[in-house]
């Protein structure tokens, strides 16, 4: 793959996309609500998952919100509570399956937090079953329900296997082979992140024309220890990443706060809606503070 900084000179030099915009979420009650999910439809509802949680804080919950405007989104109350990070949704044999980052303390230094993946089959917004725990310290685990049947796991595997974070790619046959030792084993793509560079998947779409897209992102550290995270696309063929692509950046979004000045930075992709003029909206998370979108070319045209 090619450096973040090669990418981001690809991006520049084509045409920008007009300044994204701040989403409002009420109802938060002065919390922070950011990395959010595209817009999706459930229970006579269009929603938006979001991390909430206080600016000084990692101890995060998920909350629904219901669009009430085209930029204005209400928390749902009584829903399920969820206290994990990160949402994304999916959907599997016509349910909803939203997954999220649940932190724990490190079985190996109680003084430090853990993470892992898990999945939960949403029955209404007030319950929610608990369907896999992923792998400890793996993040960026994604699911997708393919034409063929077929279940496509995108995983993100950390350490010697993967570094700081790649991307790994597993077909199983139904929901219940997904398994921590297949997703464990499963191969890295080819084309993946350099080894001082990483990245992962946060949703995958199967294609008019039957290929696979994937949104995603890629991230370094700058001399400072600060972080950047770019948005990015590609498709996925035969194991191997191909058109990766940066589709924006933190200056093309509405100026907001950041969590930490290391975040200012940082642009974690929530999902992609793709509108019938050949644009889509990608809905992001910025600077671990706030959550906004931006209207793009079709990523995948």
């Amino acid at each position: 793959m090619k450096t973040v900084n090669e990418l981001l000179r690809e991006y520049r030099a084509g045409q920008q996309p007009a300044k994204g915009e701040r989403l409002q979420f009420s109802g938060a009650c002065g919390k922070d609500v950011y990395n959010i999910t595209a817009p999706f439809d459930f229970a006579g509802k269009t929603l938006i998952a979001g991390r909430m949680e206080e600016r000084d804080s990692e101890a995060a919950h998920i909350g629904f919100f219901e669009k009430v405007q085209d930029d204005c989104y209400q928390l749902v109350e009584g829903t399920v509570d969820l206290p994990l990070q990160d949402p994304f949704v999916t959907f599997i044999g016509g349910k909803l399956i939203l997954g999220g980052v649940e932190t724990y303390p490190h079985p190996e230094d109680a003084t430090k937090l853990h993470w892992r993946t898990n999945f939960y089959e949403m029955k209404t917004l007030e319950e929610a079953g608990l369907l896999f725990k992923g792998p400890g310290g793996m993040k960026d685990l994604r699911l997708k329900e393919l034409a063929d049947g077929r279940l496509l796991v995108l995983t993100r595997p950390q350490g010697e296997k993967g570094g700081r974070g790649k991307i790994g790619v597993l077909y199983l046959s139904a929901l219940e082979e997904l398994s921590t030792e297949k997703i464990e084993q499963a191969p890295l793509a080819y084309g993946n992140f350099l080894a001082d560079e990483w990245g992962g998947a946060n949703e995958i779409y199967q294609l008019a024309d039957g290929q696979i897209g994937v949104l995603g992102h890629i991230a370094r550290f700058d001399e400072h220890g600060d972080r950047h995270y770019y948005p990015i696309t590609f498709t996925l063929k035969d194991q191997a990443l191909y058109d990766v692509k940066i589709i924006a950046e933190r200056s093309n979004f509405a100026a907001s706060p950041a969590k930490r000045p290391d975040l200012e930075d940082v642009v974690f992709s929530g999902g992609l809606h793709f509108l019938k003029d050949g644009t889509a909206y990608l809905y992001a998370g910025i600077a671990d503070a706030t959550g906004q979108r931006i209207k793009i070319k079709h990523p995948f045209e």
